[in-house]
């Protein structure tokens, strides 16, 4: 079977985990992750970074630091992962969807300005899939009406929006390393911000609302706080997969390149193909079918079951989130169509050439 993910695991990985399980303890405990840390705030040249336990947790964390609450709203793309969404339930607000662009598969501007009222205090971005959204628009719009922007940046380490990295548009950014991405902790995530209130709201939130009172000492606790921390042993596989991310950024564009040579001809189905002036990192290489085009009847979820048959595994895109029964909305959004007829392919690192046009030959076969 030919995997839809999985991580690329050298050397280097192998030596930082293996220091971290023999010698990280004690006076050594967070080593790696201030090392993890450290090459965050240089890469991005960003003032904090916080590692989490995952990006969920990232997300929950800024949106509790920035006082959202009930009665508030925050505005997020209808194509995601539902943990963009569960976030803001999770400090109460309400969660208001937007549709998602056709060309780009994040959220719409359009559709995002519409959405905006009194009780609107934050836009949720997500970089689809490694894509990055339209930061310049969307910049414009949280500036004009003066709400926080905050990018869920799970996938898209590495990406750029007009050569500027995704993670520093909004006030804050959430990063995902759970196995499946583009770089892997195994579970774990990470916040940048160059915000210095939001960062010390942040960090004392993840430790369980731990305070500052030297007097009361070490375990005094000043608010009800959570426990988002990541480990060092998971800090140091990461730091090893940062060191590559170039690399891993290459690989995953090199694997698009090949699915984009053996679809070129086709006009049944549309790559998720970056648009300038966006650099996606492609974690996800997908395609959407066009039905106008199809000569039998089939979506996403059918094709799927027919790859399986052959030995290629695939992924379903994110459904319409708003439709789940938490929320019930019945929208006519893009995002219906995109969830219907969208699959992601195989993209891990270790995939071949051979492999990739094994995939798109059989797909081409199937639809024609």
């Amino acid at each position: 079977m030919i995997l839809t993910a999985g991580p690329s695991i050298t050397k280097l990985e192998k030596k930082y985990v293996a220091d971290a399980v023999s010698n990280g303890w004690n006076n050594n405990w967070n080593n790696y992750l201030v090392k993890l840390e450290n090459s965050f705030k240089k890469y991005f040249k960003v003032k904090y970074a916080i590692p989490t336990s995952s990006c969920t947790g990232a997300m929950h964390l800024i949106l509790k630091s920035l006082d959202i609450k009930k009665g508030d709203e925050v505005i997020v793309p209808d194509t995601t992962w539902v943990a963009t969404a569960s976030a803001v339930k999770y400090v109460g607000a309400k969660v208001v969807f937007a549709d998602i662009d056709p060309d780009t598969w994040t959220i719409c501007p359009k559709s995002l300005k519409k959405k905006i009222n009194k009780k609107t205090k934050a836009i949720m971005v997500v970089h689809l899939y490694g894509h990055p959204s339209k930061m310049d628009e969307i910049v414009k719009i949280s500036k004009k009406y003066k709400i926080h922007l905050i990018e869920d940046a799970a996938p898209a380490v590495g990406a750029k929006y007009n050569n500027k990295l995704v993670g520093t548009f909004g006030i804050a950014a959430a990063f995902s390393f759970q196995g499946a991405k583009l770089m892997v902790s195994g579970e774990g995530g990470m916040i940048i911000t160059s915000n210095k209130s939001l960062n010390k709201k942040i960090k004392q939130l993840a430790a369980h609302g731990r305070g500052n009172n030297k007097k009361k000492g070490t375990f005094w606790i000043e608010k009800i706080g959570y426990k988002y921390s990541m480990s060092n042993i998971q800090a140091a596989l990461c730091l090893a997969q940062f060191e590559r991310l170039e690399e891993l950024v290459e690989k995953k564009r090199k694997i698009f390149s090949w699915y984009e040579k053996n679809f070129i001809n086709s006009n049944k189905v549309k790559l998720n193909k970056e648009k300038k002036p966006a650099r996606s990192i492609y974690w996800m290489t997908s395609i959407f079918l066009i039905k106008e085009k199809l000569k039998i009847k089939i979506d996403g979820s059918t094709l799927s079951k027919i790859l399986r048959k052959k030995g290629i595994d695939t992924r379903p895109i994110f459904p319409s989130i708003s439709t789940y029964p938490m929320w019930k909305s019945k929208n006519k959004f893009f995002s219906k169509e995109l969830g219907k007829y969208g699959l992601n392919l195989p993209s891990g690192h270790n995939l071949k050439k051979s492999q990739i046009d094994y995939i798109a030959k059989t797909i081409n076969n199937i639809l024609n």
